[in-house]
């Protein structure tokens, strides 16, 4: 068999030098790649350099070849062959094809093609296991990551620094060029995550899946679905089908709700892992109750179910916790959907209760951590369950704003920031780790300005430069660094009726929390070159379908 580079070095040989020097000059002006390719990616990288010389052609001969054999490893070829692969006589061929195999006649272009390499060997160790080396050079592009994960990661920079017209699916394309790169990259925070509130607006499995599809091209890595509310139980629990029967069937506003089956669910779980996203289960308990109030009487004190609820106030329901039947189905329910997800970790919300006291909530807390534990999983909660007596192993969310100022903060069941921050820190003491989810900042269910027809704004106005631009260390002083977990963007539903709504308030501002969760703590003056990189995403976007909000101060560029 001969291979695209023998063939290459072939024609180099036998063409003249100024006609092959003057098509390749042509090839990379028509190529649609940036001139800088370091205000093309998002996040931004440890480190890209980019090389004085020839870029790498992508054409019909192009292999993606995966060098270990490892199952992980091919599945990420397989998955760039697919992006790549999308129009007439352009499908690279994956792991272990024969490149000859193609049909047609070789044109110049072609000729020059080189193969992707993605490897397990030779990749810095100081990277991490989601770290990554990407090498472009005329002669091929060299992935390198110490875990598939790392390749994966490499994968998606290298997919940003191809043309936004990669991403169209039914399009007829002629090659490209990638632009010679060396780049080091290494993530900063290993909790990169966004949630979904699927209780209080139900979304398909397919919309699910389109959302982490999203998701996964600025390298986050958590999808929190907001299992359970008020409004909606969003979860089959085989010996509890009437939280379906129910509790599934109402939303907000009234709309027809909806509900994952246990298969459903599992196939989100499966997409998501195939992707490098862990799937993180919330059922939100004690309070935010009010759908399996109304699905079983004996979880109420007086056996009485619950009218069905379908507008947005919070802080009105809680579980009969002195009951040994309300702790039956809480060990029954986090049983049922731990089994299924293979992630560490279990979501029991805790936010918002007003109808406990402050002992009732604590032994709450601590007994539901101990269920929560013997199904193998770690605890997080919402803030206030910093309260308990929680340390290691398990997780404390902060939503609450407003970290470093002496006032009482919004919601149910107010808290003094002092008073938080002391059981924040005592947490931390023992052992907790900490998600940083401040909402004046990652809450994306806030409107970007005044006159933004979805959203709310309890928080403040949130656009993308406010969502990138404040400093983790400043704002959550006081929290040792080695106990912060990531950031994770929470995207609350009270008035996200579609997917094209959902799309609007996550983009542009999702990239940005992406970018804080992955690049190193920058000079925030570096938000003049998030800009431009932001900017170049909008292309892309638009391939896609996304309905993303074109804000005003960000220089989107021309598109045909």
């Amino acid at each position: 068999m001969t291979s695209p580079v023998s063939r290459r070095d072939r024609l180099r040989r036998r063409l003249h030098g100024p006609r092959l020097a003057l098509s390749l000059a042509a090839l990379l002006l028509a190529g649609a790649c940036q001139d800088d390719p370091a205000h093309t990616v998002v996040p931004n990288p440890l480190s890209l350099t980019r090389v004085d010389a020839e870029g790498a052609v992508l054409g019909r001969p192009s292999r993606v070849v995966a060098e270990s054999g490892d199952p992980a490893l091919e599945a990420i070829a397989h998955q760039l062959r697919d992006l790549l692969g999308s129009w007439p006589q352009f499908t690279p061929p994956a792991t272990g094809a024969e490149a000859g195999a193609l049909d047609g006649p070789m044109s110049l272009e072609d000729s020059l093609a080189v193969d992707i390499v993605l490897s397990l060997q030779g990749a810095d160790p100081s990277l991490g296991i989601e770290g990554y080396e990407l090498e472009a050079t005329a002669e091929s592009i060299t992935i390198r990551g110490n875990t598939a994960a790392g390749v994966f990661y490499g994968v998606q920079t290298l997919r940003q620094l191809l043309p936004p017209a990669v991403e169209y699916t039914g399009a007829f394309r002629r090659p490209w060029t990638v632009p010679a790169v060396e780049i080091r990259d290494a993530p900063r925070f290993g909790w990169r995550g966004a949630m979904l509130d699927v209780a209080r607006h139900f979304r398909t499995v397919g919309e699910v899946k389109r959302f982490i599809d999203l998701m996964v091209p600025y390298k986050l890595n958590r999808l929190h679905l907001h299992l359970s509310d008020d409004q909606g139980w969003r979860i089959e629990i085989p010996d509890w089908p009437e939280l379906t029967e129910i509790g599934g069937i109402t939303e907000v506003g009234g709309g027809p709700g909806g509900f994952y089956t246990i298969e459903e669910y599992e196939e989100i779980v499966a997409y998501a892992a195939a992707r490098f996203v862990t799937v993180i289960p919330e059922i939100d308990v004690p309070g935010h109750t009010n759908a399996a109030l109304a699905s079983i009487p004996e979880l109420n004190c007086d056996d009485t179910a619950r009218e069905p609820y379908t507008g947005v106030a919070v802080g009105f329901s809680v579980l009969c916790i002195e009951r040994e039947s309300t702790w039956t189905f809480l060990d029954d329910v986090i049983r049922e959907i731990s089994a299924r997800t293979p992630g560490p970790w279990f979501h029991m919300g805790g936010d918002e209760v007003q109808e406990l006291t402050e002992q009732e909530y604590s032994d709450f807390v601590v007994r539901t951590e101990a269920i929560i534990r013997s199904h193998g999983k770690r605890m997080i909660g919402w803030d206030e369950v910093a309260m308990a007596e929680v340390g290691e192993p398990s997780v404390i969310q902060l939503w609450r704003p407003f970290w470093s100022e002496d006032l009482v903060l919004q919601g149910a069941g107010a808290l003094r920031a002092a008073q938080l921050r002391d059981g924040v820190q005592s947490a931390v003491e023992r052992g907790a780790r900490v998600i940083l989810s401040p909402a004046d900042r990652l809450y994306l269910d806030m409107k970007y300005e005044p006159g933004t027809v979805l959203g709310l704004r309890w928080a403040g106005l949130v656009d993308e430069r406010r969502a990138y631009h404040w400093s983790v260390e400043r704002t959550f002083s006081g929290i040792p660094g080695e106990s912060i977990l990531g950031v994770e963007a929470p995207l609350w539903s009270e008035t996200i009726g579609s997917i094209h709504d959902l799309e609007y308030l996550a983009f542009p501002r999702l990239a940005a929390v992406a970018e804080v969760g992955w690049a190193p703590e920058p000079d925030r003056s570096e938000w003049w070159s998030f800009r431009k990189r932001l900017a170049a995403q909008g292309p892309r976007w638009s391939a896609l379908g996304v309905n993303y909000r074109r804000s005003a101060g960000i220089p989107w560029p021309a598109e045909r």
